[in-house]
């Protein structure tokens, strides 16, 4: 009969936890060296590129150098705020979006 998940034994083999994936970064060092041996080339690509295309390129890249941004919950307890707080938040909000919308 198979163990069961969470039987109190521990793990049932593989890797130890915190132990990293040696394809992974082997592949990763391989990806980086290629790139670096090419900076010159990828540039001179881009530069013949349509300017839609260089940004759909660059766009691609960015996917692998900048960590992707989550979006993050908060919770704003209004109640339990002094009329003081609350009015600071809402003068905070309303500078907000007067800046983003200048932005756009």
């Amino acid at each position: 009969m198979a163990r069961q998940k969470n039987d109190g034994r521990g793990r049932l083999g593989g890797r130890k936890a915190g132990t990293p994936n040696k394809v992974t970064g082997t592949l990763k060092d391989f990806i980086s060296e290629i790139i670096d041996e090419n900076r010159e080339q990828i540039r001179k690509d881009l530069k013949v590129l349509k300017a839609k295309d260089r940004l759909f390129v660059i766009e691609r890249f960015m996917q692998y150098t900048l960590p992707k941004q989550q979006s993050i919950k908060g919770e704003l307890l209004i109640d339990k705020l002094t009329d003081e707080q609350v009015i600071d938040v809402a003068d905070k909000l309303l500078n907000e979006m007067e800046n983003d919308s200048k932005i756009r």
